[in-house]
């Protein structure tokens, strides 16, 4: 249904993307930006990557979670992301990878939707939480009008 909407037809769509997990192809969320006319509404599912795809030991992660994660995000640049060269280093067995930050990744994911596939106005995503107040998954807006992102960021202004 995606590859019908577009701009030069006059076309508008709001795209509800709420996958279990990693479990969305970035082809999806790529082809909605780059058609200029569908804004998307996209849970990023941060608690799954941290179980299934971005560990502390990246030598650990099972090969089904890193290729979900590649999926999910399009190609491999999440590991740059996802792990940075340790300050202190490893004196005996090289460059040590420190996991960073799901605040790093959520930044990056960001400007992803911007740069990559196309969206104008991606604001500062909404984490939400269980009931143990730990972060799910983030909510995003993505969209091709200024004001779609003014009228997210007074509703995430009341949630956050």
């Amino acid at each position: 249904m995606l590859p019908k909407i577009h701009f030069k037809k006059f076309n508008r769509a709001l795209c509800l993307l709420d996958p279990y997990g990693l479990h969305l192809d970035w082809q999806v969320t790529q082809l909605a930006g780059q058609s200029q006319a569908i804004d998307v509404f996209l849970n990023f599912p941060v608690m799954d990557m941290n179980r299934n795809a971005i560990w502390k030991n990246p030598a650990g992660v099972p090969q089904d979670g890193v290729e979900r994660m590649t999926k999910f995000w399009g190609d491999e640049s999440w590991k740059k992301i996802a792990y940075v060269e340790s300050a202190q280093g490893n004196l005996f067995f090289g460059p040590e990878l420190e996991k960073q930050d799901n605040d790093a990744i959520v930044a990056a994911f960001r400007d992803r939707l911007k740069t990559v596939a196309g969206f104008k106005y991606v604001p500062e995503p909404l984490p939400m939480k269980n009931s143990n107040n730990a972060v799910v998954y983030y909510l995003f807006l993505a969209s091709h009008k200024a004001v779609a992102e003014k009228i997210i960021e007074e509703i995430f202004a009341k949630y956050r």
